[in-house]
Protein backbone atom coordinates (compact mmCIF):
# COMPACT_ATOMS: atom_id res chain seq x y z
CA UNK A 1 0.00 0.00 0.00
CA UNK A 2 1.33 3.93 -0.71
CA UNK A 3 1.90 6.01 1.50
CA UNK A 4 0.60 9.33 1.62
CA UNK A 5 3.63 10.68 0.01
CA UNK A 6 4.23 8.23 -2.54
CA UNK A 7 -0.11 8.74 -3.60
CA UNK A 8 1.03 12.39 -3.46
CA UNK A 9 4.29 12.42 -5.80
CA UNK A 10 2.70 10.34 -8.21
CA UNK A 11 -0.50 12.53 -9.08
CA UNK A 12 -0.24 14.36 -12.31
CA UNK A 13 -0.67 18.09 -11.14
CA UNK A 14 -2.46 20.58 -13.27
CA UNK A 15 -0.86 23.41 -13.94
CA UNK A 16 -2.51 26.02 -11.60
CA UNK A 17 -3.18 28.77 -14.48
CA UNK A 18 -5.59 25.96 -15.50
CA UNK A 19 -7.05 25.44 -11.90
CA UNK A 20 -7.61 28.53 -12.00
CA UNK A 21 -9.39 29.12 -15.03
CA UNK A 22 -11.51 26.72 -14.87
CA UNK A 23 -12.62 28.98 -11.99
CA UNK A 24 -12.86 32.08 -14.27
CA UNK A 25 -9.76 33.46 -12.94
CA UNK A 26 -7.29 35.25 -15.33
CA UNK A 27 -3.34 34.59 -15.29
CA UNK A 28 -2.98 38.27 -14.06
CA UNK A 29 -5.08 37.82 -10.99
CA UNK A 30 -2.41 34.86 -9.71
CA UNK A 31 0.69 35.45 -8.24
CA UNK A 32 2.65 32.48 -9.59
CA UNK A 33 5.13 30.62 -7.10
CA UNK A 34 6.08 27.91 -9.73
CA UNK A 35 4.03 25.56 -11.94
CA UNK A 36 1.53 24.17 -8.95
CA UNK A 37 0.87 27.10 -6.52
CA UNK A 38 0.04 30.89 -7.05
CA UNK A 39 -1.45 33.52 -4.50
CA UNK A 40 -4.90 35.27 -5.59
CA UNK A 41 -4.07 39.04 -6.04
CA UNK A 42 -6.24 41.73 -4.39
CA UNK A 43 -7.11 42.79 -7.26
CA UNK A 44 -9.14 39.80 -7.56
CA UNK A 45 -11.68 40.58 -4.56
CA UNK A 46 -12.29 43.75 -6.27
CA UNK A 47 -13.92 42.14 -9.31
CA UNK A 48 -15.65 39.58 -7.21
CA UNK A 49 -16.88 40.91 -4.28
CA UNK A 50 -20.88 41.52 -5.26
CA UNK A 51 -21.45 38.19 -6.40
CA UNK A 52 -23.86 36.23 -4.57
CA UNK A 53 -22.21 34.11 -1.80
CA UNK A 54 -22.13 30.12 -2.17
CA UNK A 55 -22.95 27.45 0.20
CA UNK A 56 -20.94 27.00 3.42
CA UNK A 57 -20.09 23.75 4.77
CA UNK A 58 -18.30 22.87 8.14
CA UNK A 59 -16.40 19.53 8.58
CA UNK A 60 -15.63 18.94 11.99
CA UNK A 61 -15.52 16.08 14.46
CA UNK A 62 -15.41 14.37 17.68
CA UNK A 63 -12.56 14.83 19.95
CA UNK A 64 -9.56 13.53 18.54
CA UNK A 65 -7.91 10.22 19.68
CA UNK A 66 -4.59 8.53 18.59
CA UNK A 67 -7.00 6.12 16.75
CA UNK A 68 -7.79 8.80 13.87
CA UNK A 69 -10.69 10.86 12.84
CA UNK A 70 -9.32 11.98 9.15
CA UNK A 71 -11.02 15.67 9.26
CA UNK A 72 -9.29 17.26 6.35
CA UNK A 73 -9.37 14.24 4.24
CA UNK A 74 -13.22 14.40 4.65
CA UNK A 75 -13.40 18.05 3.43
CA UNK A 76 -10.76 17.27 0.68
CA UNK A 77 -12.54 14.30 -0.24
CA UNK A 78 -15.98 16.19 0.16
CA UNK A 79 -15.00 18.77 -2.13
CA UNK A 80 -13.71 16.24 -4.85
CA UNK A 81 -17.45 14.47 -4.27
CA UNK A 82 -18.96 17.74 -5.16
CA UNK A 83 -16.89 17.53 -8.86
CA UNK A 84 -17.90 14.26 -9.47
CA UNK A 85 -21.39 15.48 -8.88
CA UNK A 86 -20.64 18.32 -11.41
CA UNK A 87 -21.07 20.49 -8.90
CA UNK A 88 -18.77 24.23 -8.79
CA UNK A 89 -16.99 23.50 -5.26
CA UNK A 90 -14.16 24.91 -3.60
CA UNK A 91 -12.23 23.91 -0.62
CA UNK A 92 -10.90 26.13 2.04
CA UNK A 93 -7.58 24.81 4.56
CA UNK A 94 -5.37 25.92 6.90
CA UNK A 95 -1.54 25.50 6.82
CA UNK A 96 -0.06 23.45 8.24
CA UNK A 97 2.75 24.41 10.65
CA UNK A 98 6.29 23.05 10.75
CA UNK A 99 7.24 22.51 14.39
CA UNK A 100 3.96 19.31 14.43
CA UNK A 101 4.88 18.22 11.33
CA UNK A 102 8.43 17.23 12.41
CA UNK A 103 7.02 16.47 15.72
CA UNK A 104 3.82 14.37 16.08
CA UNK A 105 0.76 15.81 14.88
CA UNK A 106 1.39 15.48 11.13
CA UNK A 107 0.59 17.24 8.33
CA UNK A 108 -2.56 19.45 6.66
CA UNK A 109 -2.99 18.50 3.22
CA UNK A 110 -5.73 15.22 4.02
CA UNK A 111 -4.42 11.71 2.84
CA UNK A 112 -4.72 8.67 0.58
CA UNK A 113 -7.05 9.15 -2.67
CA UNK A 114 -8.08 12.75 -0.55
CA UNK A 115 -4.90 15.05 -0.68
CA UNK A 116 -4.42 18.55 -1.62
CA UNK A 117 -1.37 18.98 -3.72
CA UNK A 118 1.76 19.80 -3.75
CA UNK A 119 1.36 17.98 -0.44
CA UNK A 120 5.54 18.18 -0.02
CA UNK A 121 5.35 22.20 -0.70
CA UNK A 122 2.12 22.42 1.77
CA UNK A 123 3.45 20.61 4.36
CA UNK A 124 7.05 22.53 4.57
CA UNK A 125 7.79 26.03 3.65
CA UNK A 126 4.87 26.60 0.98
CA UNK A 127 4.12 30.17 -0.22
CA UNK A 128 6.66 31.42 3.25
CA UNK A 129 3.60 32.75 4.81
CA UNK A 130 4.84 31.18 8.18
CA UNK A 131 7.66 32.16 8.07
CA UNK A 132 6.61 35.92 7.50
CA UNK A 133 4.53 35.66 10.68
CA UNK A 134 7.57 34.66 12.46
CA UNK A 135 9.39 37.80 10.90
CA UNK A 136 6.40 40.08 11.90
CA UNK A 137 6.33 39.07 14.89
CA UNK A 138 9.92 39.06 16.44
CA UNK A 139 10.10 42.65 14.65
CA UNK A 140 7.78 43.40 17.08
CA UNK A 141 9.62 42.39 19.85
CA UNK A 142 12.86 43.69 18.30
CA UNK A 143 11.22 47.04 18.86
CA UNK A 144 9.80 46.98 21.88
CA UNK A 145 13.38 45.66 23.26
CA UNK A 146 14.89 48.49 21.43
CA UNK A 147 12.67 50.91 22.82
CA UNK A 148 13.50 50.14 26.87
CA UNK A 149 17.11 50.07 25.39
CA UNK A 150 17.02 53.54 23.75
CA UNK A 151 15.71 55.36 26.65
CA UNK A 152 11.90 54.09 27.05
CA UNK A 153 9.95 57.25 26.65
CA UNK A 154 6.76 55.71 26.92
CA UNK A 155 7.83 54.22 30.78
CA UNK A 156 7.30 50.69 29.69
CA UNK A 157 7.84 48.42 32.85
CA UNK A 158 9.88 45.61 31.75
CA UNK A 159 7.92 43.26 34.38
CA UNK A 160 4.84 43.48 32.87
CA UNK A 161 5.54 42.92 28.85
CA UNK A 162 3.35 40.58 27.32
CA UNK A 163 4.58 40.34 23.88
CA UNK A 164 6.43 37.17 23.39
CA UNK A 165 8.65 36.01 20.72
CA UNK A 166 7.56 33.26 18.53
CA UNK A 167 9.30 30.14 16.40
CA UNK A 168 7.20 27.56 13.72
CA UNK A 169 9.18 24.94 15.24
CA UNK A 170 8.10 22.73 18.56
CA UNK A 171 10.88 23.95 20.92
CA UNK A 172 9.89 23.13 25.10
CA UNK A 173 13.36 24.88 26.25
CA UNK A 174 12.29 28.05 24.41
CA UNK A 175 9.32 28.48 26.69
CA UNK A 176 10.93 30.46 29.47
CA UNK A 177 13.89 32.11 28.66
CA UNK A 178 15.84 35.22 29.74
CA UNK A 179 17.46 37.78 27.51
CA UNK A 180 19.95 40.32 27.73
CA UNK A 181 22.67 38.93 29.35
CA UNK A 182 26.14 40.49 28.80
CA UNK A 183 26.98 43.81 28.77
CA UNK A 184 24.50 47.00 29.05
CA UNK A 185 24.86 47.57 25.04
CA UNK A 186 23.00 44.23 25.18
CA UNK A 187 19.89 44.85 26.23
CA UNK A 188 17.37 44.42 29.74
CA UNK A 189 17.92 41.86 31.59
CA UNK A 190 14.25 40.29 31.96
CA UNK A 191 12.42 37.42 31.20
CA UNK A 192 10.95 36.03 27.79
CA UNK A 193 9.31 33.33 26.04
CA UNK A 194 8.61 32.10 22.83
CA UNK A 195 5.04 30.68 21.74
CA UNK A 196 4.75 28.60 18.34
CA UNK A 197 3.71 30.51 15.67
CA UNK A 198 0.25 29.42 14.81
CA UNK A 199 -0.48 30.69 19.01
CA UNK A 200 0.94 34.21 17.64
CA UNK A 201 -1.36 36.97 18.01
CA UNK A 202 -0.47 37.85 14.79
CA UNK A 203 -1.42 34.69 13.34
CA UNK A 204 -4.61 35.54 14.35
CA UNK A 205 -4.40 39.05 13.03
CA UNK A 206 -4.08 37.47 9.87
CA UNK A 207 -6.73 35.28 9.60
CA UNK A 208 -9.32 37.50 10.68
CA UNK A 209 -8.57 40.52 8.71
CA UNK A 210 -10.59 41.41 5.77
CA UNK A 211 -7.98 43.45 3.74
CA UNK A 212 -4.30 45.44 4.22
CA UNK A 213 -6.26 48.38 6.34
CA UNK A 214 -8.08 46.13 8.54
CA UNK A 215 -4.78 44.06 8.75
CA UNK A 216 -2.74 47.56 9.98
CA UNK A 217 -5.69 48.23 12.38
CA UNK A 218 -5.29 44.94 14.32
CA UNK A 219 -1.80 45.07 14.49
CA UNK A 220 -1.78 48.44 15.57
CA UNK A 221 -3.91 47.43 18.66
CA UNK A 222 -2.14 44.80 20.06
CA UNK A 223 -1.42 45.10 23.82
CA UNK A 224 2.09 44.18 24.05
CA UNK A 225 3.25 45.74 26.98
CA UNK A 226 1.99 47.82 30.03
CA UNK A 227 3.48 51.19 31.43
CA UNK A 228 4.90 52.04 34.83
CA UNK A 229 1.41 53.06 35.05
CA UNK A 230 -0.45 50.16 34.63
CA UNK A 231 -1.77 51.73 30.72
CA UNK A 232 -1.62 49.46 28.13
CA UNK A 233 1.28 50.09 25.34
CA UNK A 234 0.25 48.65 22.01
CA UNK A 235 1.88 47.75 18.68
CA UNK A 236 1.16 51.23 17.60
CA UNK A 237 2.80 53.17 20.59
CA UNK A 238 6.25 51.78 19.33
CA UNK A 239 5.57 52.53 15.55
CA UNK A 240 5.88 48.78 14.61
CA UNK A 241 2.81 48.53 12.74
CA UNK A 242 3.71 50.07 9.14
CA UNK A 243 7.10 47.49 9.16
CA UNK A 244 4.93 44.47 10.27
CA UNK A 245 2.31 45.41 7.45
CA UNK A 246 5.31 45.29 4.96
CA UNK A 247 6.45 41.92 5.88
CA UNK A 248 3.05 40.51 5.80
CA UNK A 249 1.85 41.84 2.58
CA UNK A 250 2.15 38.76 0.58
CA UNK A 251 1.32 36.41 3.36
CA UNK A 252 -2.05 38.39 3.24
CA UNK A 253 -3.42 36.85 -0.08
CA UNK A 254 -5.14 33.29 0.02
CA UNK A 255 -2.81 30.62 -1.72
CA UNK A 256 -4.60 28.40 -4.22
CA UNK A 257 -3.33 24.91 -4.67
CA UNK A 258 -5.70 21.65 -6.18
CA UNK A 259 -6.40 18.34 -5.06
CA UNK A 260 -5.86 15.07 -6.46
CA UNK A 261 -8.55 15.62 -8.37
CA UNK A 262 -8.01 19.36 -9.51
CA UNK A 263 -10.80 21.12 -7.25
CA UNK A 264 -9.47 23.82 -6.67
CA UNK A 265 -8.49 25.09 -2.59
CA UNK A 266 -7.60 28.23 -1.22
CA UNK A 267 -5.20 27.34 1.94
CA UNK A 268 -4.79 30.35 4.12
CA UNK A 269 -3.71 30.71 7.89
CA UNK A 270 -3.32 27.80 10.22
CA UNK A 271 -4.21 28.67 13.96
CA UNK A 272 -4.03 25.38 15.88
CA UNK A 273 -8.10 25.13 18.04
CA UNK A 274 -6.61 23.94 21.18
CA UNK A 275 -4.14 27.53 21.52
CA UNK A 276 -6.18 29.79 19.35
CA UNK A 277 -9.44 29.96 16.75
CA UNK A 278 -8.52 27.52 14.83
CA UNK A 279 -9.92 28.35 11.18
CA UNK A 280 -8.33 29.05 7.89
CA UNK A 281 -8.24 33.14 6.78
CA UNK A 282 -11.54 35.30 6.23
CA UNK A 283 -10.16 36.15 3.15
CA UNK A 284 -9.44 32.81 1.66
CA UNK A 285 -13.24 31.45 3.14
CA UNK A 286 -14.80 35.07 1.73
CA UNK A 287 -13.14 34.76 -1.74
CA UNK A 288 -14.41 31.23 -2.10
CA UNK A 289 -17.64 31.75 -1.24
CA UNK A 290 -17.95 34.21 -4.33
CA UNK A 291 -15.82 31.77 -6.98
CA UNK A 292 -17.71 28.36 -5.97
CA UNK A 293 -21.23 27.18 -5.58
CA UNK A 294 -20.07 24.74 -2.59
CA UNK A 295 -17.09 25.88 -0.34
CA UNK A 296 -16.19 23.18 2.18
CA UNK A 297 -13.98 24.34 4.96
CA UNK A 298 -12.82 22.60 8.39
CA UNK A 299 -11.81 24.23 11.89
CA UNK A 300 -9.53 22.30 14.16
CA UNK A 301 -9.68 19.37 16.48
CA UNK A 302 -13.28 18.44 17.56
CA UNK A 303 -16.16 20.46 17.37
CA UNK A 304 -15.88 21.65 21.39
CA UNK A 305 -13.36 23.85 20.18
CA UNK A 306 -13.33 24.02 16.02
CA UNK A 307 -16.99 24.56 15.54
CA UNK A 308 -17.18 26.34 18.79
CA UNK A 309 -15.00 28.64 17.73
CA UNK A 310 -15.27 29.12 13.96
CA UNK A 311 -19.29 30.16 14.88
CA UNK A 312 -18.41 32.14 17.71
CA UNK A 313 -15.34 33.81 16.67
CA UNK A 314 -15.02 33.62 13.11
CA UNK A 315 -18.45 33.58 11.66
CA UNK A 316 -19.73 36.65 14.52
CA UNK A 317 -16.52 38.43 12.86
CA UNK A 318 -17.15 37.96 9.45
CA UNK A 319 -21.10 38.23 9.24
CA UNK A 320 -20.78 34.26 7.75
CA UNK A 321 -23.53 31.94 7.83
CA UNK A 322 -23.07 28.69 7.37
CA UNK A 323 -25.10 26.49 5.73
CA UNK A 324 -24.10 23.06 6.98
CA UNK A 325 -22.26 21.17 8.95
CA UNK A 326 -20.60 17.64 8.49
CA UNK A 327 -19.45 15.80 11.83
CA UNK A 328 -16.97 13.32 11.53
CA UNK A 329 -15.96 9.93 13.45
CA UNK A 330 -14.61 6.57 13.01
CA UNK A 331 -15.62 3.29 14.86
CA UNK A 332 -11.71 2.70 16.16
CA UNK A 333 -12.08 6.10 17.63
CA UNK A 334 -15.53 5.84 19.33
CA UNK A 335 -14.11 2.56 20.81
CA UNK A 336 -11.42 4.70 22.51
CA UNK A 337 -13.37 6.89 23.84
CA UNK A 338 -15.54 3.77 24.96
CA UNK A 339 -12.03 2.48 27.38
CA UNK A 340 -10.85 0.28 24.65
CA UNK A 341 -6.53 0.65 24.08
CA UNK A 342 -5.53 2.01 20.67
CA UNK A 343 -3.41 -1.46 19.49
CA UNK A 344 -7.66 -3.40 19.94
CA UNK A 345 -9.77 -0.61 18.30
CA UNK A 346 -9.62 -2.89 15.62
CA UNK A 347 -10.99 -5.47 17.40
CA UNK A 348 -15.67 -6.01 17.47
CA UNK A 349 -16.52 -4.69 20.13
CA UNK A 350 -20.21 -3.37 20.57
CA UNK A 351 -20.04 -2.61 24.34
CA UNK A 352 -17.25 -0.34 23.78
CA UNK A 353 -18.85 1.40 20.66
CA UNK A 354 -22.07 2.04 23.00
CA UNK A 355 -19.87 3.09 25.72
CA UNK A 356 -17.45 5.75 23.65
CA UNK A 357 -20.37 7.22 21.16
CA UNK A 358 -21.58 9.77 24.08
CA UNK A 359 -18.70 11.78 22.69
CA UNK A 360 -20.50 11.46 19.32
CA UNK A 361 -23.79 12.11 20.86
CA UNK A 362 -22.35 15.31 22.95
CA UNK A 363 -21.02 16.80 19.96
CA UNK A 364 -24.26 16.24 18.08
CA UNK A 365 -26.23 18.20 21.02
CA UNK A 366 -23.84 21.13 20.74
CA UNK A 367 -23.85 21.68 16.72
CA UNK A 368 -27.64 22.09 17.20
CA UNK A 369 -27.34 24.86 19.60
CA UNK A 370 -25.53 26.92 16.46
CA UNK A 371 -29.06 26.32 14.31
CA UNK A 372 -27.20 24.17 11.74
CA UNK A 373 -28.20 21.14 10.17
CA UNK A 374 -25.71 17.94 10.88
CA UNK A 375 -24.91 15.19 8.79
CA UNK A 376 -22.50 12.30 10.65
CA UNK A 377 -20.16 10.56 8.25
CA UNK A 378 -18.52 7.70 9.60
CA UNK A 379 -14.79 7.74 8.12
CA UNK A 380 -14.54 4.04 6.97
CA UNK A 381 -11.93 1.42 7.52
CA UNK A 382 -11.75 -2.46 6.47
CA UNK A 383 -12.03 -3.30 9.98
CA UNK A 384 -15.54 -1.92 10.82
CA UNK A 385 -18.40 -4.27 11.06
CA UNK A 386 -21.86 -3.93 9.41
CA UNK A 387 -23.31 -4.22 12.97
CA UNK A 388 -20.96 -1.32 14.30
CA UNK A 389 -22.39 1.15 11.30
CA UNK A 390 -25.68 0.71 11.54
CA UNK A 391 -25.61 1.15 14.97
CA UNK A 392 -24.14 4.43 14.52
CA UNK A 393 -26.18 5.30 11.62
CA UNK A 394 -29.72 4.85 13.75
CA UNK A 395 -28.20 6.65 16.76
CA UNK A 396 -27.38 9.23 14.42
CA UNK A 397 -31.30 9.11 12.87
CA UNK A 398 -32.61 8.96 16.23
CA UNK A 399 -30.73 12.60 17.31
CA UNK A 400 -32.40 14.16 14.03
CA UNK A 401 -28.73 13.75 11.88
CA UNK A 402 -28.32 12.18 8.38
CA UNK A 403 -25.75 9.55 8.39
CA UNK A 404 -23.45 8.79 5.46
CA UNK A 405 -20.48 6.44 5.32
CA UNK A 406 -17.43 8.03 4.03
CA UNK A 407 -14.46 6.01 1.65
CA UNK A 408 -12.59 9.13 0.38
CA UNK A 409 -9.46 8.13 1.70
CA UNK A 410 -9.88 4.70 -0.42
CA UNK A 411 -11.47 5.79 -3.35
CA UNK A 412 -11.04 9.56 -3.46
CA UNK A 413 -14.00 11.26 -4.37
CA UNK A 414 -16.19 8.36 -5.74
CA UNK A 415 -16.00 7.56 -1.57
CA UNK A 416 -17.66 10.79 -0.72
CA UNK A 417 -20.75 10.63 -3.41
CA UNK A 418 -23.00 9.67 -0.87
CA UNK A 419 -21.87 11.93 2.00
CA UNK A 420 -22.05 15.07 -0.70
CA UNK A 421 -25.32 14.03 -1.92
CA UNK A 422 -26.58 13.71 1.81
CA UNK A 423 -25.68 17.69 2.51
CA UNK A 424 -27.16 18.18 -0.32
CA UNK A 425 -30.08 17.30 0.51
CA UNK A 426 -30.29 18.45 4.02
CA UNK A 427 -29.25 21.78 2.63
CA UNK A 428 -32.49 21.93 0.72
CA UNK A 429 -34.75 20.32 3.37
CA UNK A 430 -33.31 21.93 6.57
CA UNK A 431 -32.60 25.71 6.45
CA UNK A 432 -29.80 26.68 8.19
CA UNK A 433 -31.24 28.93 10.93
CA UNK A 434 -27.25 29.57 12.64
CA UNK A 435 -26.84 31.39 15.59
CA UNK A 436 -24.00 32.09 17.96
CA UNK A 437 -24.11 30.88 21.38
CA UNK A 438 -23.59 34.15 23.46
CA UNK A 439 -24.19 37.67 22.48
CA UNK A 440 -21.63 40.42 22.51
CA UNK A 441 -23.39 42.26 25.47
CA UNK A 442 -22.96 40.00 29.08
CA UNK A 443 -19.42 40.35 30.64
CA UNK A 444 -16.34 38.07 29.74
CA UNK A 445 -16.75 35.27 32.69
CA UNK A 446 -20.64 34.91 31.68
CA UNK A 447 -19.36 34.22 28.38
CA UNK A 448 -16.34 31.81 29.21
CA UNK A 449 -19.16 29.94 32.01
CA UNK A 450 -21.52 29.39 28.84
CA UNK A 451 -19.45 27.70 26.73
CA UNK A 452 -17.78 25.85 29.75
CA UNK A 453 -21.25 24.39 30.47
CA UNK A 454 -23.33 24.58 27.51
CA UNK A 455 -20.15 23.08 25.30
CA UNK A 456 -18.49 21.50 27.26
CA UNK A 457 -21.10 19.84 29.90
CA UNK A 458 -19.17 21.32 32.88
CA UNK A 459 -20.43 22.15 36.13
CA UNK A 460 -18.79 25.19 36.27
CA UNK A 461 -15.84 27.47 36.10
CA UNK A 462 -13.11 28.18 38.69
CA UNK A 463 -10.40 30.84 38.10
CA UNK A 464 -7.02 32.00 39.37
CA UNK A 465 -6.85 35.09 41.30
CA UNK A 466 -4.06 35.88 38.13
CA UNK A 467 -7.04 35.12 36.02
CA UNK A 468 -10.16 36.95 37.97
CA UNK A 469 -7.73 40.43 37.88
CA UNK A 470 -6.93 39.85 34.11
CA UNK A 471 -10.68 39.64 33.55
CA UNK A 472 -12.17 42.60 35.45
CA UNK A 473 -8.83 44.77 33.95
CA UNK A 474 -10.30 43.77 30.41
CA UNK A 475 -13.09 44.47 31.23
CA UNK A 476 -12.20 48.03 32.85
CA UNK A 477 -9.80 48.39 29.35
CA UNK A 478 -13.20 48.65 27.23
CA UNK A 479 -12.95 44.85 25.57
CA UNK A 480 -15.98 43.41 27.46
CA UNK A 481 -17.93 42.47 24.15
CA UNK A 482 -15.10 40.87 22.73
CA UNK A 483 -15.76 37.16 22.54
CA UNK A 484 -13.98 34.37 23.64
CA UNK A 485 -11.06 32.59 22.48
CA UNK A 486 -10.46 28.77 24.81
CA UNK A 487 -7.30 27.70 25.45
CA UNK A 488 -8.02 23.78 26.06
CA UNK A 489 -6.76 19.92 25.33
CA UNK A 490 -8.21 18.56 21.97
CA UNK A 491 -8.46 15.15 23.75
CA UNK A 492 -11.44 15.98 26.17
CA UNK A 493 -14.70 18.03 26.63
CA UNK A 494 -12.73 18.51 29.87
CA UNK A 495 -9.40 20.65 30.72
CA UNK A 496 -8.51 17.15 31.57
CA UNK A 497 -7.00 15.08 28.43
CA UNK A 498 -7.76 11.84 30.55
CA UNK A 499 -11.57 12.30 30.55
CA UNK A 500 -12.70 10.59 27.38
CA UNK A 501 -16.26 9.73 26.57
CA UNK A 502 -18.92 12.31 27.90
CA UNK A 503 -17.62 13.48 31.24
CA UNK A 504 -19.41 14.62 34.28
CA UNK A 505 -19.00 16.77 37.36
CA UNK A 506 -15.91 18.61 36.48
CA UNK A 507 -15.33 22.20 36.68
CA UNK A 508 -13.23 24.10 33.92
CA UNK A 509 -10.26 25.75 35.63
CA UNK A 510 -9.12 28.84 34.09
CA UNK A 511 -5.24 30.01 34.94
CA UNK A 512 -4.69 32.61 32.66
CA UNK A 513 -6.44 35.16 30.52
CA UNK A 514 -5.07 37.81 28.23
CA UNK A 515 -6.58 39.76 25.76
CA UNK A 516 -5.88 39.86 21.88
CA UNK A 517 -6.86 43.41 21.22
CA UNK A 518 -6.23 42.73 17.53
CA UNK A 519 -7.39 39.66 16.93
CA UNK A 520 -10.52 40.94 19.16
CA UNK A 521 -11.00 38.23 21.40
CA UNK A 522 -10.26 37.69 24.74
CA UNK A 523 -8.19 33.90 25.29
CA UNK A 524 -8.47 31.72 28.43
CA UNK A 525 -6.11 29.20 28.98
CA UNK A 526 -7.58 25.93 30.97
CA UNK A 527 -5.29 23.24 32.51
CA UNK A 528 -1.99 23.15 31.53
CA UNK A 529 -2.19 23.31 27.74
CA UNK A 530 0.75 24.79 26.29
CA UNK A 531 1.43 27.29 23.44
CA UNK A 532 4.69 26.15 22.83
CA UNK A 533 5.01 22.48 22.25
CA UNK A 534 7.78 19.96 22.83
CA UNK A 535 8.65 16.96 20.50
CA UNK A 536 7.90 13.31 21.08
CA UNK A 537 10.54 10.66 22.55
CA UNK A 538 10.63 9.67 18.23
CA UNK A 539 9.93 12.91 16.63
CA UNK A 540 8.17 12.37 12.84
CA UNK A 541 12.00 13.94 12.16
CA UNK A 542 13.95 11.08 12.79
CA UNK A 543 12.61 9.60 9.28
CA UNK A 544 12.51 12.04 6.67
CA UNK A 545 15.11 12.64 4.33
CA UNK A 546 15.75 13.72 0.88
CA UNK A 547 17.08 11.13 -2.15
CA UNK A 548 19.82 11.78 -4.26
CA UNK A 549 17.07 12.61 -7.09
CA UNK A 550 15.79 15.36 -4.56
CA UNK A 551 12.59 13.15 -3.60
CA UNK A 552 11.43 13.69 -0.07
CA UNK A 553 10.90 10.56 1.94
CA UNK A 554 9.31 9.69 5.23
CA UNK A 555 6.80 12.48 5.36
CA UNK A 556 3.74 10.93 6.52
Amino acid sequence: MKSDIEIAQDAKLEPIREVAKALGICEDDLELYGKYKAKISDELWDQVKDRPDGKLILVTAINPTPAGEGKTTTTVGLGQAFGQLNKKAMIALREPSLGPCFGIKGGAAGGGNAQVIPMEDLNLHFTGDFHAITSANNLCATLLDNHIQQGNILGIDPRQIKWKRCLDMNDRVLRNIVVGLGAKADGMVREDHFVITVASEIMAVLCLANDMEDLKQRLGRMIIAYNFEGKPITASDIEATGAMAVLLKDALKPNLIQTLEHTPALVHGGPFANIAHGCNSVRATKTALKLADYVITEAGFGADLGAEKFFDIKCRMASLKPDAVVLVATVRALKYNGGVDKKDVVKPNMDALKSGIVNLEKHIENLHKFGVPVVVTLNSFITDTEEEIQFIENFCKERQCEFALSKVWELGGAGGVDLANKVLQIMDEQPSNFRVLYENEIGLKEKIETIAREIYGADGVTYSSQASKELQKIEELGMRDYPICMAKTQYSFSDDEKKLGRPTNFKINIREVYASAGAGFVVAVTGNIMTMPGLPKVPAANSMDVTQDNKIIGLF
